[in-house]
Parts: C-alpha cells; sequence; structure tokens
C-alpha cells in the first residue's frame, strides 16, 4: 500500500479530524509516514476562518508542491475548511493540488486517496450538517493529554464569522460516543482531557433538548483523568448549574476560555452576540466569586466597522477591570459571506492593526500583575519533559492550556519523567513566564 503524510493546520478540532482521517488509512493498509518528503501521498487539512490562516494553508500547499516538482512527492490532497470555502478556486488556481475534500468527507479520504494515485482528480464535498460520524482516531498528541470533541458545526451566527458555511449547523454527538470514546482515552492513560467544540456550552440541546454540559463534566469526572479541561465556552450560555460543576469538581480545571469579543453594547449587537455588557460584567463577576482561583481566557476583535474611538477606549477599560489573564486579540478582517463584510462604517485595516496592539498592550500590564501576584506560589505541573535551551524542565499548570499558552520552566533535584505532575514553587519570570523550582520528592503529585 501507499505512504501517507498528514499536516494539520488551525485549531485542535481540525486536529481531531486530521486523527480520523489518519485511523482510516491505517485500516486501509497505508502506511502513515511521519514527513512528506519520500511519501506518495500528502494531505494537508486546512483552516480558512481568518487571513493568516489562509495565508498559512497556501504556504504549505506551496511547500509541499516544491517537494512534488523534486519527485519527492506524488500527489498532494487538500482538506478542510479552506476546501470547503474555495471549492473552485483552489484546483483552478494551485495546479500542484490533486484533489480537495470539504469538512462533511473526512471518511471518504481513503477512496479520495486511490482516485488520486490512479491519476484521478477526486473532489469530495458531503453535506456539512450531516449528524458527526463516530470514527476512530489515531492520537497525536503526547500520550497524556487527548483532545475530546462533543459537538461540530455552530449556531450562534456571529456576524464576523464564516465558521457556520464550513461546518455547519451545530451538532451534539451522542451521550454514549462522548462518554465511550472517554473511556476509551482514559484506558489509554491520558491525564489530561480537553474538551473541545465550536462552543461546548450547548452541548446537547439539539438532541436532547436541553444542555447536558454539566451533566456529562460530572460523568468525565468518574473517569480516571488527573485534569480536565474546557474550552470555548459561549458567554451567554452560561447557568448555575454549569458554574456549580466547574466549582464542585476537583479535577475540573478552574481555566475557562470564554470569547467575550467586545464589551461595547452597540458592537456586540453589531457582531450578533447576545448579552451586553452589564450581563458580561455580572458573569465576570459571578464566576471570580463562585470559582476561586479562576484563570480566564478570551478572544477580542479590534477595528469592527462601526467602532470608533470611544467603543475602543470603552474596550480597554473593561479589560482593565477584567484583568482577564489570557487573551487573544485579533484586528477585525472582513470575511466574504459575513454579515460584516457588507458593514459600513468601515475601520481602516492599519488603525485596526494599532488598536489591537494597544489592546496586546492593556493586556501585557495584566499578565505582568498575574506573574508577580504568582511569585512564592506553589502549583501543581504537569511536566512536558526535558528543555534543552534553560537546561531544566518545562510544563503547564492548570493556568497554561496546551499550545495557546505559556509554558512553566523549573528545576528538579530528581529526574522527572513527561507526563509526571509535580508541585512547583514559583520563584521568577523569563521573558514574560514563569520560572520556579519542583519542591521536594515527597511532594510530587
Amino acid at each position: 500500500m501507499s505512504r501517507v503524510a498528514f499536516i494539520s493546520l488551525g485549531c485542535a478540532k481540525n486536529l481531531v479530524n486530521t486523527e480520523q482521517m489518519m485511523a482510516l488509512c491505517r485500516d486501509a493498509g497505508h502506511t502513515l509516514a511521519e514527513e512528506p518528503e519520500g511519501a506518495d501521498v500528502v494531505v494537508i487539512n486546512t483552516c480558512g476562518f481568518i487571513d493568516s490562516a489562509k495565508e498559512e494553508a497556501i504556504d504549505n500547499i506551496l511547500a509541499m508542491g516544491e517537494l512534488k516538482k523534486r519527485r519527492r512527492l506524488k500527489k498532494i490532497l487538500v482538506a478542510g475548511c479552506l476546501s470547503q470555502r474555495y471549492q473552485d478556486e483552489i484546483l483552478d488556481s494551485m495546479p500542484e493540488v490533486d484533489g480537495i475534500l470539504g469538512t462533511g468527507s473526512y471518511s471518504e479520504i481513503v477512496s479520495a486517496i486511490d482516485e488520486a494515485l490512479a491519476n484521478g482528480t477526486p473532489r469530495r464535498f458531503g453535506s456539512i450538517h450531516a449528524p458527526v460520524e463516530e470514527l476512530d482516531r489515531v492520537i497525536t498528541t503526547p500520550p497524556y493529554t487527548a483532545y475530546l470533541r462533543i459537538a461540530e458545526g455552530c449556531d450562534n451566527r456571529c456576524a464576523f464569522c464564516v465558521i457556520p458555511s464550513l461546518r455547519g449547523r451545530y451538532r451534539s454527538r451522542s451521550w454514549e460516543s462522548v462518554l465511550g470514546e472517554a473511556e476509551r482515552l482514559a484506558a489509554r492513560g491520558v491525564k489530561e482531557l480537553i474538551v473541545i467544540a465550536q462552543d461546548i456550552t450547548r452541548y446537547g440541546a439539539d438532541n436532547y433538548g436541553r444542555r447536558r454540559l454539566p451533566e456529562l463534566i460530572h460523568e468525565l469526572c468518574k473517569l480516571d483523568f488527573h485534569w480536565i479541561r474546557l474550552h470555548y465556552l459561549y458567554p451567554d450560555e452560561f447557568d448555575d448549574a454549569l458554574i456549580d460543576a466547574v466549582a464542585s469538581e476537583p479535577k475540573v480545571l478552574k481555566y475557562l476560555d470564554i470569547p467575550i469579543q467586545h464589551c461595547n453594547d452597540a458592537i456586540l449587537r453589531a457582531m450578533n452576540r447576545r448579552g451586553d455588557k452589564a450581563y458580561l460584567t455580572e458573569l465576570l463577576r459571578k464566576l471570580r466569586e463562585r470559582i476561586p482561583g479562576l484563570v480566564l481566557r478570551t478572544s477580542i476583535i479590534t477595528g469592527l466597522p462601526g467602532e470608533g474611538e470611544a467603543e475602543f477606549d470603552e474596550l480597554c477599560d473593561f479589560l482593565r477591570w477584567a484583568k482577564i489573564e489570557r487573551a487573544g486579540v485579533f484586528p477585525y478582517s472582513p470575511e466574504e459571506g459575513t454579515a460584516a463584510a457588507r458593514m459600513e462604517n468601515r475601520v481602516d485595516e492599519d488603525e485596526a492593526r494599532r488598536r489591537a496592539e494597544l489592546l496586546v498592550d492593556v493586556q501585557s500590564r495584566v499578565m505582568d500583575e498575574y506573574n508577580e501576584r504568582m511569585q512564592g506560589e506553589t502549583v501543581e505541573v504537569l511536566c512536558e519533559g526535558f528543555d534543552a535551551a534553560s537546561m531544566g524542565y518545562v510544563g503547564r499548570s492548570y493556568a497554561e492550556s496546551v499550545e495557546i499558552d505559556g509554558k512553566i520552566y523549573f528545576s528538579s533535584e530528581r529526574d522527572l519523567a513527561a507526563g509526571e505532575f509535580v508541585n512547583v514553587r514559583i520563584t521568577g519570570v523569563m521573558d514574560g513566564e514563569l520560572t520556579g523550582e519542583a519542591v521536594g520528592e515527597g511532594d510530587a503529585v
């Protein structure tokens, strides 16, 4: 059979789809190649959400095209969001691409490979609204960490976002499928389970008639995980049951990723976001009060059409008050097919970027305050291995999620293995990231 390599771009949800395609190829008898060079086929699973993601995808396609020219690669297949978004343009404008698959056709990867190797040009575009397919995965994350995707698609219809047209309507996986996969991951020795979806707070509302995330959290905590991390909780979907589940379960990390995007009421309405500044203010106050030690992550957009200096200043003041510890700040870019792309009162792109940079400065001061508060504290850290550059170990506490946040660099008098939990006393800061020392052997977790 053939040697097939995979390149996964974009978010963790995309990575899950890549892992599913890898399992299908493995089960069909193909060999999974670690590198594209020398492979028969490379499958590039792309993101097509914003301009930077599109550019990354195109750069990867062109790089694989160079391998193909040098006869170090035979075929290139492009899958995922970029393919779904530009179904005609990719094959027309990029002759190095041999076939494309949309986000509704990941399960067709084997037949697409066969067709490409037979010198055909596969085009696979199944329904993006179909029920979530239950497929096996080849876990590519370190053995101690894995993602659990509980739903696909999105119904939020934010004015700036193209995701619903790429991923379809919101579809929860069945209760049995989610828990069955979680049990298998626990049995594999996964210690950090990261629960993901475009919006995990809505889980169950579509196929059970009610939101079931709090119930799911309690069930997952019965399994043999050490940490359970929750990603992408929409602010308008919070209720007391969800807050209580996070607060009461020791395995659930007191780290919540809640994309607020803005705080000004008029901008929130223009974004088609539910809730207003008063609601966000009360929600953050309630979360801080009921979940001691809570660390928050959010996403912010600057420069949406209609945002003037007053609205931007209000956003800066809000972040100074809220002291959200982690924030991804993005200048608005008009995405074709979205409601925001048709809005008037555009903000100049350079101005949107300038505002994003100013907001990063605000956020940096918030982070400096957080790092200062952490000095002398002892935190539980998941060791990710030895870091040669710092001549010590590197890991993450509950406050640092995989890939998107920083690390903790620390020394230890004993040898540590990746995947081991250890208590670390924070003693300093290095380039904005915390440093420390492992507390004696008897304090290892």
